[in-house]
């Protein structure tokens, strides 16, 4: 039987707890958590060194009681806080061991009864530890990172592994279907995978055969289906396993006749003695089989501290929030910066001077600002309300049921007037950025991308829809070329002479100016660019882009060159007109903002 379930109705525990008042407080903090884990709240929890009766940790279920050793907790338990998710990693054996042991208080509820043969108890015991971890992942899967990280320390109790070479497992019939049920059927339950356990399996295999081990394999597969009360089949596949094996029924494995004759699978050691089950010389070295087990825990404890734990959703979305207000905050500093003192006064990022616009320029903003009115263009939503007075259709139905109701001394109810009322919806703002790269390979965008900026400028002008636009230039600093809420008289042309971009700031500054992460109106950033970027601005840039398309800011990336390479994630667009810079941005203006109104 587990050294970690303990069915006598008499047990009282093991624990005896020290001076220190941390274990009681531990003990208790425990107790808070488990009545989520094992869907009960009857359980008591108690933890400290010494506790577990000599396994990590044991559940008395006569009791409602779950024992903690202690001495697997690893960390000061005046620090531990099981609240909170975060922490449970420092501590993940100690974790898994209470999670497997609300395991058992949740899914192990069938009983042995007196009569039933001690060998098949122990049998069916045995297969309970995988058919539990199932049923518990079924109902918890995150609960499946705890359970891995217990199972070096449940698994070596239950072998022996560490404890005494003399019990240790070795290359015997009895030894190899313990270890196969202990770890096969973890991997068959799906808490350890059959990479995990392959090197057992060989030598598994190597000591029953391949026809024991596949009928034991199918024993404690019917296991893993079988329902949490049903004892009776528990029952009978702990008597299989017992003739698959050829054991003993009425013999319990947990009690050996001290008088038994030497097993005869038992191999010599160094010192003349034999080994096996009935040996009286501890063999000088591990057997292959306890070898095998040792590297297969040793290499899910290294797996499991290189998983990532389960998180606790509240801590998630509070340090998303965080994350969220930082980079609200630093994009507010950027537009700040950029918009209201122009970006730093030193640098060769710089406009080269203004202009009045063209005719062709005023009549092309007039234009758009036409599309955005015609995409703006909601249609007026028809609510069809009933009443018992006019305005409204008479229905001769409704009528009736009036009459009926006055005949009959009722309170009338019916409505016999319907009429339709047509209610107008609120266009969405549109908010559209412009950011252009002036690295010295953007020579062929100055022209196009100045005239861009204040035709885009100026249709936020003349249009209906509540529109606000910016624009930047991007090189070792950021410049604007026109404002939020601003409608420039001019055109503001500029150098394109730089070799750095800055990308990340212009991104953030456009963002704090027009709330491009912010939901509540149609977003567009536009950005032109060869997006030949040294490593660090196309890092940084990457993640800003990204946090715009995550809060739902199209993104639209101009370019002439097939072999230029955008950030991932914008709809790039690639222009065999350079002159038609201007007419792309509009109709990515108007796409978004009849994407809205849908």
């Amino acid at each position: 039987m587990s050294t970690h379930f303990t069915a006598d109705p008499d047990a009282t525990g093991a624990a005896v707890f020290p001076a220190r008042p941390e274990w009681l407080t531990l003990s208790t903090a425990f107790a808070d958590e488990v009545p989520v884990i094992a869907d009960r709240d009857d359980l008591v929890v108690t933890i400290a060194p010494g506790a577990g009766g000599g396994a990590p940790a044991c559940f008395y279920p006569a009791r409602a009681l779950i024992e903690v050793d202690g001495d697997h907790l690893g960390v000061d338990p005046a620090t531990v806080d099981p609240a909170n998710l975060s922490d449970r990693p420092r501590y993940a054996p100690a974790w898994g061991a209470l999670t497997h042991e609300c395991g058992h208080a949740r899914h192990t509820v069938w009983e042995p009864p007196d009569d039933a043969p001690p060998g098949v108890v122990a049998a069916a015991m045995l297969l309970e530890e995988p058919r539990m971890e199932a049923a518990h992942i079924r109902r918890r899967p995150d609960d499946r990172h705890w359970l891995r990280a217990c199972v070096k320390s449940i698994v070596a109790a239950d072998l022996h592994l560490f404890a005494d070479p003399a019990t240790a497992p070795q290359m015997t019939p009895a030894h190899a279907a313990h270890t196969a049920a202990l770890l096969l059927g973890r991997a068959d339950g799906g808490v350890l995978t059959r990479r995990e356990v392959a090197p057992v399996a060989r030598v598994v295999q190597d000591v029953l055969g391949a026809d024991t081990l596949d009928k034991l394999r199918a024993v404690w597969r019917t296991a893993l289906r079988t329902a949490d009360d049903d004892g009776q089949t528990m029952l009978d596949l702990g008597r299989q396993w017992c003739e698959i094996l050829g054991t003993d029924p009425d013999t319990d494995p947990n009690d050996p006749d001290p008088g038994a004759a030497p097993d005869p699978s038992g191999t010599p050691d160094p010192s003349g003695g034999t080994t096996g089950t009935g040996t009286p010389n501890a063999p000088a070295t591990p057997s292959p089989l306890a070898g095998a087990i040792a590297a297969v825990l040793d290499g899910v404890a290294a797996n499991v501290a290189r998983e990532k734990a389960p998180e606790d959703p509240a801590a998630v979305a509070a340090a998303a929030k965080a994350r969220e207000a930082a980079a609200d905050e630093k994009a507010r500093e950027a537009a700040r910066s950029v918009f209201a003192l122009g970006g730093p006064r030193t640098g060769s990022t710089a406009t080269s001077g203004t202009r009045r616009p063209t005719p062709q320029e005023r009549t092309a903003a007039r234009v758009l600002a036409r599309a955005l009115d015609t995409a703006g263009i909601r249609e007026r939503v028809a609510v069809k309300s009933t009443s018992d007075v006019p305005p409204g259709r008479l229905r001769m139905r409704g009528v009736r049921a009036a009459e009926a109701q006055r005949a009959a001394g009722a309170t009338v109810t019916a409505e016999p007037f319907t009429r339709i009322t047509r209610t107008p919806v609120t266009v969405p703002p549109l908010r559209v950025g412009v950011a252009c790269d002036v690295s010295g390979s953007m020579g062929w965008a100055r022209d196009h991308v100045a005239s861009a900026a204040w035709i885009l400028a100026d249709a936020a002008r003349h249009t209906r829809v509540p529109a606000q636009t910016a624009s930047v230039i991007f090189g070792h600093h950021v410049r604007p070329l026109t404002h939020p809420g601003k409608t420039p008289s001019e055109v503001t042309e500029f150098h394109s002479n730089d070799n750095w971009e800055d990308i990340p700031t212009a991104l953030d500054a456009l963002d704090g100016a027009l709330g491009l992460s912010r939901p509540g109106a149609a977003r567009l950033v536009v950005i032109v660019s060869d997006g030949r970027f040294r490593d660090q601005p196309r890092r940084d840039g990457q993640k800003r882009l990204d946090r715009l398309r995550a809060a739902g800011c199209a993104v639209l990336w101009l370019t002439i060159d097939d072999t230029d390479t955008p950030l991932d994630g914008a709809t790039v667009h690639r222009l065999t007109d350079p002159t038609a810079a201007a007419q792309a941005i509009g109709r990515a203006a108007t796409a978004a903002l009849r994407a809205a109104t849908r």
